[in-house]
């Protein structure tokens, strides 16, 4: 609890069972109520290790993808009672510690949402991202600002944090199953009129941390700037587009299974 309010962490995971428990320790428990796995349908053993440690963790059936795994996060997490969601990768790349920090500015009331950047501190290249990575955030952020008229420092980290408010509201379906998910949800939460926090944060590049290959940055960069194009014509009324609208499918919309609970028995609140 922080502020009286209930701060549950959520983990979108896919092949992180070497790198989930040294996460997870890191994770400050007096601040955090409940930390929730979901397994995007892992090849190796992330979901016993999430079990064994205790983990509410849930596991996909197939591999949906990164954007689908954040719906069943999220979606979870308001079962809860959530009021403040933060999502950390359990690959390690990002540090739990600043949870705190990230925290206070949601649960405070003085921000809606909060991303760590990996580019406020100015050690984006020193923790080991690759140039072309940090040349194509530096371009995509500096037109997403243009478009969406706002002033972050980043779009793209996968550090970041909400409100019940804000998970509530936006039309999480109406996005994509794949990495894009991440931009379109902060592209509705300031389409939405919710503010945005920044702390700084450092970063790791390492060969068990998970990052997106070339080819698959190419084509999320294209979903960016079709993101932000898509923001600017909803905003001039010139288009109207599922993933800017009010009455779009949000995560209390209905969905068939397609995902289990493999929360340990003894850890489960309903037994």
């Amino acid at each position: 609890m922080m502020h009286g309010k209930k701060v549950v962490v959520v983990m979108p995971a896919y092949n992180a069972a070497s790198t989930l428990e040294r996460t997870y320790a890191d994770v400050p428990k007096d601040i955090v109520d409940e930390v929730i796995l979901v397994d995007d349908c892992s090849r190796d053993n992330t979901i016993e290790q999430a079990r064994r440690l205790g983990l509410r963790c849930f596991r996909h059936e197939q591999n949906w993808g990164y954007g689908r795994n954040q719906k069943t996060c999220y979606a979870e997490a308001l079962k809860t009672g959530a009021d403040v969601v933060i999502m950390v990768h359990p690959d390690y790349q990002y540090t739990p510690k600043i949870i705190p920090a990230i925290a206070n500015l949601v649960t405070s009331g003085e921000y809606d949402a909060v991303i760590a950047s990996r580019i406020l501190g100015g050690t984006a290249l020193g923790g080991g991202m690759p140039l072309y990575k940090y040349i194509s955030n530096r371009f995509l952020t500096l037109t997403q600002n243009l478009f969406l008229n706002a002033k972050l420092s980043e779009y793209h980290t996968g550090y970041r944090a909400f409100s019940r408010e804000v998970l509530e509201t936006l039309p999480l379906w109406e996005n994509s199953d794949d990495f894009v998910f991440d931009n379109q949800m902060l592209a509705q939460t300031i389409y939405f009129g919710y503010r945005i926090g920044e702390v700084s944060c450092p970063t790791k590049y390492f060969e068990e941390a998970s990052s997106i290959n070339f080819r698959r940055s190419c084509t999320y960069g294209l979903g960016v700037l079709q993101t932000s194009l898509q923001f600017r014509l909803q905003k001039w009324g010139k288009k109207q587009y599922p993933i800017f609208d009010k009455n779009g499918r949000g995560l209390s919309s209905p969905n068939p299974p397609y995902y289990k609970d493999e929360t340990p028995s003894c850890c489960d609140p309903a037994s």
